[in-house]
């Protein structure tokens, strides 16, 4: 086993953001969707439709049914993804049972059911938002909806509206339409959220720039802001002079800097940028070699 690429600073940073996604999430349910009887999808859903009719606490029935869910998720996925989300599954029980023992909630924090719905949702996405893009999941059906995103042309927030939209039905049956009817209305919100933040987490900028003075710019973002570069030459339409042209990709900091170097070295460089998106490889989803 290589230790040294096992506790890498990029695994390690993975590793922090996934205990902590879990615990945004496990905030969520604890303090807002559970005690407001809010099905809103998911095992945590299906495991509040549960307690309405076994006396177990939330904590242990999302173990087990995230225990079943991951078999279904070891096979599709890989071991690699399964084992991340089976420590998940592991700490989201942890975290609940602490929770449920040190600060229980038999009321919920407001007698406002849309403004429960709207801060569950709201930070359970962000906590779901994080973990994935760590590579590893929450368990429940978002692991159905991993599996849904890989296999068909669904986003990942789709497939939690098909999966999660199930549930919602028999909040209905249970709790009456209106609870079922905010239970979907967070389903929807809570597929939405997600593909928003996990947007946000991985865009970043692709930045163009041509100029005389190319090699300095390149030096400092090679050396300066730890990144990689490319450099080509391309044919000006107007002059018909050849031109270096360099192209790299960087988050925004990053490019406020180097926007600030370029103005400083050369006034008249020619420098656009574009937001992309799913960036792999070196510096981003694994160290540099």
């Amino acid at each position: 086993m290589d230790f040294k690429k096992l506790f890498s600073a990029v695994n390690l940073k993975k590793f922090l953001s996934i205990n902590i996604g879990t615990l945004i999430v496990a905030v969520s349910i604890h303090y807002f969707l559970v005690p407001s009887n809010l099905a809103a999808g998911g095992a945590s859903g299906f495991a509040i439709l549960l307690t309405s009719v076994i006396d177990i606490p939330i904590s242990i029935i999302l173990f087990i049914l995230n225990s079943i869910l991951l078999i279904l998720g070891f096979i599709t996925m890989g071991m690699h993804f399964s084992a991340m989300t089976i420590y998940v599954n592991i700490i989201m029980s942890v975290f609940l049972r602490i929770m449920e023992t040190i600060s229980p909630m038999n009321i919920p924090i407001t007698d406002d059911l849309f403004i429960n719905l709207m801060f569950g949702i709201l930070i359970s996405s962000i906590g779901m938002s994080v973990v994935l893009n760590s590579g590893a999941s929450t368990g429940g059906t978002d692991i159905l909806a991993k599996i849904i995103e890989k296999y068909t042309k669904f986003s990942f927030g789709n497939g939690l509206i098909i999966c999660d939209g199930l549930i919602t039905l028999g909040a209905c049956f249970i709790y009456g339409p209106k609870l079922g009817m905010y239970a979907l209305l967070g389903v929807i919100m809570n597929s939405f959220m997600i593909d928003w933040f996990i947007e946000g987490f991985n865009s970043k900028y692709s930045i163009t720039i041509i100029s005389e003075k190319i090699d300095i710019i390149n030096n400092f973002i090679i050396k300066d802001l730890g990144r990689g570069s490319t450099i080509y030459i391309a044919q000006g339409g107007y002059s018909s002079e050849p031109r270096k042209i360099l192209n790299s990709v960087m988050d925004r900091k990053e490019y406020i800097k180097l926007h600030n170097f370029v103005k400083k070295i050369d006034d008249r460089a020619f420098l656009f940028l574009s937001k992309v998106s799913e960036i792999e490889g070196n510096g981003f989803t694994y160290d540099i070699d």
